[in-house]
């Protein structure tokens, strides 16, 4: 296989330390909202599913670091390589002027110089004779020139060299830190799980609320969405029998602002901000095993996101407040129309925003509300008109 180009090798390098950065950042943020349920001494799924994240990036780290230390390999050979070729060029440049000063003295053996060019038979051998002697002389100065070049050049890639030696004993032992916090992390994992499979039948129970709790939150979305649909219906009827009624030529057709919203939405799949500044998926969007209780499974039809104490919650498109409530275990809950796309945001301590109020990307709807264990979690859903959709494939990476 061939060895990547140099270039190619820079490329890759700095795509590494783009997402070693952007890992380090979600680490950073598993450890203040970890912190914050740890502080409470309470021992909950919440936890346990922050735990279990945070293990997941504490693996992807450690992968990032394996490909950084191929990547140092790489270019430790790379270099290596070039060091050879150096060396064996400036050898060949030292022997090709050892026969110039070689064939120098043979020809200078019993033959003055100024005597060779003076004692020329005529001009123009004369003239031949000194630019013979010029052209001599500037080879073997461009040889020197050359030698020395190829020396320093020889000495920067020796210097680079140890830089890379270096470099790859500091990843080295990063990675052998973050196995050492990654056994750690995996053992106090191991002890949550027993803690948890300790309260089985309260498990149960929570597991039975939640549902109850997601079946109301989807009548309730399910409820707004079919009164916007009918609305709509009925506004388009009016339309159609004012329009019947104008003469044709002053029916002008106007493109529908819902259609707009609709259509810039669906663009932004993969781009749409997060709800919230910080924090991770702690339950994501499907159905999966309960991390704890063996064959028991859990539907979520949106994601739940971990994030601070008393996070502000933003809109993550523009669109209009066609919903505020309160639904038992889920707190406050908005719902924003963006066309024929709806977003619902629940678990609210507090609501900063009206009903029918048009708001922007970003613009605050409350703050997140953080129960008794101490999590502070949202629950946000999408849907485009009666169909569910995964949240996670709309919201931009992090």
């Amino acid at each position: 296989m061939a060895e990547p180009a140099p270039a190619q090798v820079t490329a890759n390098r700095a795509e590494l330390e783009e997402e070693k950065a952007r890992i380090q950042k979600r680490l950073r943020e598993f450890d203040t909202v970890l912190k914050r349920t740890t502080d409470e001494k309470r021992v909950s799924l919440g936890e346990l599913r922050a735990v279990n994240q945070k293990l997941e990036a504490r693996e992807s780290y450690i992968a990032t670091l394996n490909r950084e230390l191929r990547l140092v390999k790489q270019e430790i050979q790379q270099t290596s390589s070039r060091i050879d070729q150096l060396k064996k060029e400036l050898e060949s440049l030292k022997e090709e002027y050892a026969k110039m000063i070689y064939t120098s003295y043979k020809l200078n053996q019993g033959v003055n110089l100024v005597a060779f060019i003076f004692t020329s038979a005529t001009f123009k051998q004369f003239y031949m004779r000194l630019k013979y002697l010029k052209q001599y002389s500037d080879a073997r100065k461009k040889q020197v020139e050359q030698m020395e070049k190829v020396s320093q050049n020889l000495i920067q890639k020796q210097q680079e060299l140890e830089a890379q030696r270096s470099n790859q004993l500091a990843v080295l032992a990063q990675e052998e830190e973050q196995r050492k916090e990654l056994n750690e992390l995996k053992t106090e994992q191991q002890q949550l799980v027993s803690s948890l499979s300790q309260k089985e039948e309260a498990l149960k129970k929570e597991i039975a609320a939640t549902r109850k709790q997601q079946e109301e939150l989807n009548q309730l979305i399910k409820r707004v969405i079919e009164e916007e649909m009918r609305l709509a219906r009925a506004m388009a009827e009016r339309e159609n029998e004012t329009t019947a009624e104008q003469p044709a030529e002053k029916s002008l057709p106007a493109a529908p602002k819902a259609t707009a919203l609709s259509s810039s939405f669906a663009s932004n799949r993969g781009k749409i901000p997060w709800p919230v500044e910080s924090g991770f998926i702690s339950r994501k969007y499907g159905t999966y095993p309960h991390p704890t209780l063996k064959g028991i499974t859990e539907t979520n039809d949106g994601v739940d996101i971990q994030t601070n104490n008393n996070a502000p919650v933003k809109a993550v498109f523009a669109g209009r407040v066609t919903k505020i409530t309160t639904v038992p275990g889920m707190g406050g809950t908005i719902i924003i129309k963006h066309g024929d796309f709806y977003t619902m945001y629940s678990r609210l301590k507090t609501i900063s925003v009206t009903s029918g109020q048009d708001v922007n990307t970003s613009t605050v709807l409350g703050t997140v509300y953080t129960d008794a264990d101490g999590i502070s979690e949202l629950h946000f859903q999408t849907w485009k008109g009666l169909e569910v959709m995964d949240p996670s494939i709309w919201l931009s990476s992090k």
